[in-house]
């Protein structure tokens, strides 16, 4: 009997030690997490959660303004001041068609004497002059500088008056003969022509412009006395060979913005389809 109850309490014992070790082995460590163990979701998600999305980086949006400028040739203003045979403006202006095309246009008055060799006379007539011009500079970033080439079509509404004028004496013996007063006008004169222009703005100050711009015209139509020849055309300027004529200006503009458009980048995938 003695035995006995020996053995069952060996047996009891050992039955007791091998549960509390399975329980033991079965139980997770509260501090597991402190120590860095955490589970393969938590895991991918926290790596997801701090890697950026390429969708998510903003590309700055880029608009071109789009307005009318407006302002005046200080060449033939200046020249009013410092000329006491001439007194005349011009004012200039173009609207921004499109990304590349401008409609442009002039409009001016002259009060012009001249004093040739064997005439003096005076011009006196307003002009206008509508076309367009093509930008062909690249701007940086926010830069609205103009390099361009252009057309217009000119149109003058002028009068002529003869002040004086020589007689050409081929007999150098009796001298020169002194200019013969005229005084003689003619009004209703008209002449038209065509101009191709090339010139420069830049982007002075904020929506202030300034710019230059050289002028080669070819005349269409001159309406002229029979007795008497077209030499200078307002807005056309002084004739040579009859039909060609040369101008210059220098303006200072203001740009008076009206709306913007949002600048569409270039489709990477169809030029490298192009190429």
């Amino acid at each position: 009997m003695k035995h006995t109850l020996k053995y069952i309490f060996s047996s009891f014992l050992i039955l007791s030690l091998f549960f509390a070790q399975a329980q033991e082995t079965k139980v997770v460590p509260k501090d597991s997490l402190s120590k860095g163990i955490i589970t393969q979701k938590a895991a991918v998600s926290s790596k997801t959660s701090t890697t950026p999305k390429k969708d998510s980086i903003a590309i700055p949006i880029k608009k071109d303004r789009y307005g009318v400028r407006l302002g005046v040739d200080l060449f033939k203003l200046s020249k009013s001041f410092y000329d006491k045979d001439y007194k005349g403006i011009e004012l200039v202006g173009d609207y921004r068609y499109d990304k590349k095309h401008y409609i442009a246009a002039e409009v001016g008055n002259e009060n012009k004497t001249t004093d040739d060799a064997r005439l003096n006379f005076t011009t006196k007539g307003s002009y206008i002059k509508v076309g367009f011009d093509y930008n062909g500079y690249e701007n940086w970033l926010d830069m609205e500088n103009i390099i361009s080439i252009g057309l217009r079509y000119g149109f003058s509404s002028f009068s002529q008056q003869l002040n004086s004028y020589k007689i050409y004496n081929t007999n150098q013996y009796f001298g020169e003969i002194p200019p013969l007063t005229s005084g003689q006008k003619y009004n209703g004169l008209t002449a038209s022509w065509i101009e191709v222009v090339a010139g420069m703005k830049a982007k002075v100050f904020n929506n202030v412009f300034v710019g230059f711009s050289l002028r080669l015209n070819r005349l269409v139509s001159n309406k002229q006395p029979s007795n008497f020849e077209n030499l200078y055309i307002p807005g056309f300027n002084r004739t040579y060979n009859g039909d060609f004529g040369v101008g210059f200006n220098y303006t200072v503009t203001y740009f008076v913005p009206m709306f913007k458009k949002v600048v569409k980048p270039a489709d990477t995938k169809k030029a490298e389809k192009k190429k």
